[in-house]
């Protein structure tokens, strides 16, 4: 084979993909089956947003191949055109021709302007006048008054004009933007709906029927919609910086306003119209996708909140706790003797959360230190850092503020943080502070004793009920030596050497799995037994790939458990025959990562916070923790072998990139999320 690599767009075109098939699934609760849809939008967004838009640069610039199978950048944008232009066809097949008649037949309809009767015309008349009305600014063109600034994602509506205004002068077109503080999705009054019915009616269609009247004196000879994706990637020159705050805040203002990328037109939209649109955002037809239907499909997921057809949604369920937290102990007592592991989202956060209250308010706690990558709106977490800082305890927190999408709730818990008396510490621009890492000191019987947390995935209290998770909590010394030796990296920026328990990026976690993998490969040469499995989200290091590929040569029997992007092969003649690669999509994002070798009989397990990019071992804080108890190796090995039985929620790699989903026929049918939720969990 001439390449021995798979384009990282390309590869994460295929999970895109596969997301969007959950919503095909006609297995699924009809609504979870919408929420899929819409995620497969937003998924697109940020495609485009992010790696879209840092194609196109390459493009303008010239840039040579990049990525380890050095594809020219436009070929790559030719074929994630043809692949995208795909996709958005499915999704509104699947809109249009399948979920909005089960969606009606199921009581949760989509009313279409064609469809409304007269008391819904009326009552939809009054809505317009009353609560749109008087936000929307309709704008007419001159030289005077040139096309608006159009927000990154908006729904706007370019209008087709005959006549002249009231000074007399000929319009030709007009434009309306829907502010964001208009809803999207309007439900109609109960006495306006059947009953136990819930009826939807989309904003565009009522701007589009009522137009007419935001243009008094001119002919209205159509209205279409259309929404501009933009660059939202931010760039900051880590050698001309001063102020990480400042600059960043800059580049957010900037950044609602990038370059056009995209463009999504109603399909009903004549040419000129939409040629006109195009020439004035610099785009070409290849980066025009006219769409029949709502131009945000994400806009829908509010009907997924509905709360009384818990018919069309996944069944509730009552998270669990493991048994060593199953006393009356508080978590300090627990801790000096036991090490606990979580399992997220079948086991609760609460945990957690609970951990950083207590030590807020304990008086013999002294210090908290914790990493912040992402925390939501309204973080209970913080409250509780904010706690233990006005009552005098030493609380440091570092921050990464280039958290993508969620920078400017960075700096503002920054800011609350620093108010209330803590050291913040900003991560380091050029290597994100990606670890998950949180260290108490307290004082016990004139000694400090350290406990620690650490996570594959972010003190996030709403995530992690939807993300797939583990978390250790301990007050083993060495592993808190080495927590401690982490932070002190973080805040001071000297190397961590000399752990024990831990390995971290940017310095020691690459060579140390490369020196893994190839004693796997050393012991396999040897007519050993050698085994590889890896849990992650994403794989595109080169040196790790090509690691692979030499011990499956060696004949190592390598599982790969990959949910999104994977650059690798698997199952090349001669290659990586020994390479199986799976990922798994189902009712949680699959987060947690972890590593598994053989190691000659004396089995290594690591949790970690990095995927195997190149960002997260040379571009990354990371932290990987090793597990060494023997009952919770275990637990994990099971973990895995139900993840590499699954054939319920599977999808097996081919050697194209492209992906095989699994079905069990007659056998036993195995979902391992499924498994978790009926073992870990109580069922409502």
């Amino acid at each position: 084979m001439d390449n021995l690599y798979i384009n990282r767009e390309l590869s994460l075109l295929e999970f895109h993909k596969r997301v969007l098939a959950q919503a095909f699934d006609p297995e699924l609760p009809l609504l979870e089956r919408l929420r899929f849809l819409c995620i497969s939008c937003t998924n697109l967004d940020e495609f485009f947003e992010i790696r879209v838009a840092g194609l196109k640069q390459r493009l303008e610039i010239g840039a040579p191949a990049q990525g380890p199978e050095r594809m020219p950048a436009q070929e790559v944008f030719d074929k994630v055109h043809a692949e995208v232009a795909h996709l958005i066809r499915r999704q509104y097949e699947l809109l249009n021709d399948v979920m909005f008649p089960e969606l009606t037949n199921a009581g949760v309809r989509f009313v279409q302007s064609h469809e409304w009767n007269e008391e819904q015309q009326s009552w939809l008349s009054e809505y317009f006048d009353e609560q749109v009305v008087p936000v929307l600014t309709p704008l007419t063109f001159d030289p005077s008054r040139p096309f608006p600034r159009i927000l990154n994602k908006s729904l706007n509506f370019i209008v087709r004009l005959h006549g002249r205004d009231a000074f007399g002068r000929r319009r030709h077109r007009g434009m309306v933007q829907a502010p964001r503080s208009l809803p999207r999705i309007i439900e109609l009054p109960e006495h306006l709906s059947k009953p136990g019915k819930h009826n939807y009616v989309f904003l565009s269609s009522v701007i589009r029927v009522h137009v007419d009247r935001l243009f008094p004196g001119l002919d209205v000879d159509g209205c279409y919609q259309f929404r501009v994706t933009r660059n939202s990637d931010l760039y900051i020159d880590d050698e001309e910086v001063s102020d990480l705050v400042r600059a960043l805040e800059g580049q957010l203002e900037a950044s609602r306003y990038g370059a056009a990328v995209r463009i999504e037109i109603s399909h009903e939209c004549p040419e000129d119209l939409q040629d006109f649109l195009l020439d004035h955002f610099s785009l070409q037809e290849c980066d025009m996708y006219l769409v029949e239907g709502p131009v945000n499909l994400n806009r829908m997921s509010t009907v997924c909140g509905i709360t009384d057809r818990p018919d069309l949604l996944y069944p509730p369920f009552t998270q669990g706790l493991p048994d060593e937290l199953m006393t009356d102990e508080d978590i300090f007592e627990v801790l000096t003797t036991k090490n606990v592991l979580l399992h997220h989202p079948y086991q609760s956060f609460a945990p957690v959360i609970d951990f950083i209250a207590m030590a807020a308010t304990d008086p013999d706690v002294l210090a908290i230190k914790q990493t912040l990558y992402r925390t939501g709106a309204d973080s209970p977490i913080v409250d509780h850092l904010v706690t233990a800082a006005r009552s005098g305890k030493e609380v440091t927190v570092v921050i990464e503020l280039m958290a993508r999408f969620d920078e400017a709730a960075n700096i503002a818990l920054a800011n609350r943080l620093q108010e209330a008396g803590a050291h913040v510490v900003y991560g380091l621009v050029g290597f994100k502070t990606h670890a998950k890492m949180l260290l108490v000191v307290r004082r016990e019987d004139d000694k400090l004793i350290r406990y620690v947390h650490l996570g594959t995935g972010n003190y996030h209290h709403a995530t992690t009920n939807v993300y797939t998770d583990y978390g250790y909590l301990s007050s083993s010394q060495r592993l808190g030596e080495d927590v401690h030796k982490l932070f002190l990296q973080l805040t001071s920026l000297t190397e961590a050497s000399g752990m024990t328990r831990m390995l971290a990026s940017p310095f020691s976690l690459f060579p140390a799995l490369m020196d893994k993998i190839q004693r796997e490969t050393k012991n396999a040469k040897a007519g050993k037994d050698a085994r590889i499995i890896a849990k992650i989200n994403s794989l595109n290091e080169p040196q790790l790939i090509d690691a692979l590929y030499e011990a499956s040569q060696a004949g190592v029997k390598i599982d790969l458990i990959i949910r999104g992007i994977c650059s690798l092969r698997p199952g090349v003649k001669d290659l990586s025959e020994n390479i199986h690669v799976r990922s798994i999509v189902g009712r949680f994002l699959e987060h947690s990562r972890v590593y598994y070798f053989y190691n000659d009989g004396n089995e290594e397990f690591y949790c970690s916070s990095a995927d195997w990019m190149e960002r997260n071992m040379f571009r990354r804080n990371e932290s990987c923790f090793e597990i060494r108890q023997k009952a919770m190796k275990e637990k994990i090995r099971q973990h895995l072998e139900l993840f590499l039985s699954d054939n319920r929620q599977a999808w097996v790699m081919k050697e194209d990139g492209s992906y095989e989903r699994l079905h069990p026929g007659k056998a036993e049918r195995i979902s391992a999320q499924d498994t978790f939720l009926e073992h870990l969990t109580t069922l409502v």
